[in-house]
């Protein structure tokens, strides 16, 4: 993908669905006892790697477009024993909430994945579910073996603050014995709690600490997905640095666990607006509005962090252009995401002429410094490519971005969409 440099984004625009909400929307409707409709649902690879996967498990799904879908739920004991192994393509988010939905299954049951995915580390969630009973077995590089049993209610005290992790206890914590609590020491997104509490489970929050009593069953519900902020995060960012931009993202996801980086922006100096602010079900939902803007250095760590983790990428491309030092820290997560994005994130930014070094958990940048258009390489990591991109519209001369394909990973749409606001980007 060739990008050259732009004068000027304008639009007011519509992202895709939230990918996390997408994903966790799936299983829990497959779970529900009927049908849930769901609106707003990203038509991603990851998310379709999902879908594939609960239909195998043998729940109906009509697809009425791409974005609108009925799941006719089984119930939390209707599911059937797949055919075959469960394909996670490239998604890490199925791959280890189907470990939590399995595990309390009374079949057996494996999943696998492309190289890139079973790459990443998966013993954060095999562990702790073995400690409620579960029976969870790797078979070489190419699967995990789910041997379905009655599980048991256990206190958890999660290492690191991940949705994925507490994702897949408390879907475990359907099928215990008992209560199963979980202590976490951040503010991880909390989409599933908030959707089980929606469709009638026995959950309880309290500032880090969650609770989930076993249930008999969930309560079909709609279901409306809101934009993905982390798909939001490149136009905005792209409207703040491009000369002369305002973008506007309608009906983008709020969530106060998924909004770091508009905090931060702020914190930098740049011009954000937050309108029509509503509930579309249990998440909070608003239109977003960036202008460009004159940015400063910031440091960036703790709780901050985890409330940003997707958007790293191209929060450093915004580095890059603020005055004074950019510092991240308590960031190493991003080592061990897609690929090492500390390191992609050095790599591709050097390249393009940025005053940047690495940190075991995080960078720093020298700003601001000039980019200069490269040859970029994602290294099939979706959130680089993108962010590859925002950086080639501020880029003096021409920028390849290598393998950009994986954007449709997570945003199938986006160049074209950066096309229609004026970006200038030959597919």
């Amino acid at each position: 993908m060739i990008v050259h440099n732009s004068r000027s984004l304008q639009g007011r625009i519509r992202v895709p669905g939230d990918k996390s909400i997408s994903h966790r929307a799936l299983m829990l409707a497959a779970l529900a006892n009927g049908a849930c409709k769901l609106t707003g649902f990203s038509p991603c690879n990851d998310c379709l790697a999902t879908l594939d996967a609960i239909r195998a498990l043998g729940v109906d799904v009509e697809i009425h477009t791409p974005h609108k879908l009925t799941v006719s739920g089984k119930g939390l004991r209707g599911l059937q024993a797949p055919a075959s192994p469960l394909d996670c393509r490239r998604s890490a988010t199925t791959m280890r909430c189907l470990m939590g939905l399995l595990a309390g299954q009374i079949f057996t049951s494996s999943l696998t994945g492309d190289g890139q995915l079973l790459r990443r580390p998966m013993g954060r969630i095999i562990q702790p579910l073995r400690r409620m009973g579960a029976r969870i077995a790797t078979a070489g590089p190419v699967s995990i073996i789910i041997h379905g049993r009655p599980l048991h209610g256990c206190d958890h005290v999660l290492p690191v603050a991940s949705a994925q992790l507490k994702t897949a206890l408390l879907l475990a914590a359907l099928y215990a014995d008992g209560p199963t609590s979980i202590h976490q020491p951040g503010p991880a997104r909390d989409h599933t709690e908030r959707l089980l509490a929606a469709m009638g489970a026995h959950i309880e929050t309290g500032g880090a600490t969650i609770e989930l009593r076993p249930s008999t069953e969930l309560s079909p519900i709609p279901i409306h997905i809101p934009g993905d902020f982390s798909s939001a995060a490149f136009p905005l960012v792209a409207a703040a640095l491009v000369p002369d931009s305002r973008v506007t993202v309608l009906g983008v996801g709020v969530n106060p666990t998924r909004t770091g980086l508009l905090d931060v922006l702020r914190q930098m100096g740049a011009e954000v607006a937050i309108e029509n602010e509503r509930l579309q079900g249990p998440e909070p939902v608003a239109d977003v509005t960036v202008w460009t803007s004159t940015l400063y250095g910031v440091e960036i760590g703790g709780e901050t962090v985890v409330r940003m983790i997707d958007e790293f990428p191209v929060f450093a491309v915004a580095a890059t252009q603020a005055h004074g030092i950019t510092t991240v820290r308590d960031a190493a997560e991003l080592r061990v995401k897609e690929t090492d994005r500390i390191r992609g994130i050095v790599a591709g930014l050097k390249a393009m002429g940025a005053k940047i070094q690495p940190l075991p958990d995080g960078f720093v940048i020298q700003g601001p410094t000039p980019l200069r258009g490269a040859i970029v390489d994602s290294y099939g990591d979706h959130r680089l490519a993108m962010a590859w991109v925002v950086a080639g519209l501020i880029a003096e001369g021409e920028t390849t971005v290598n393998h950009a394909h994986c954007m449709d990973d997570s945003f199938p749409g986006f160049v074209q969409m950066m096309q229609e606001m004026g970006a200038r980007i030959e597919p």
